[in-house]
């Protein structure tokens, strides 16, 4: 039950992730270099998801 919750708190930060890099690309003046850093820790999230669904 304990690893169901972690995979559900990651998917939200997933989710919440998602949405700010979908902010951040309508701005403007966008910031590339902070877009990219917030996909490295969203890719890194899905992977512990995955990690935790295969154990």
């Amino acid at each position: 039950m304990a690893v169901d919750a972690r995979i559900r708190e990651l998917g939200n930060r997933h989710t919440d992730l998602q949405h700010e890099i979908e902010r951040e690309l309508k701005r403007p003046a966008h910031d590339p270099l902070h877009i990219s850093l917030l996909k490295k820790q969203k890719l890194k999230l899905k992977e512990e998801m995955q990690s935790l669904r295969q154990t």
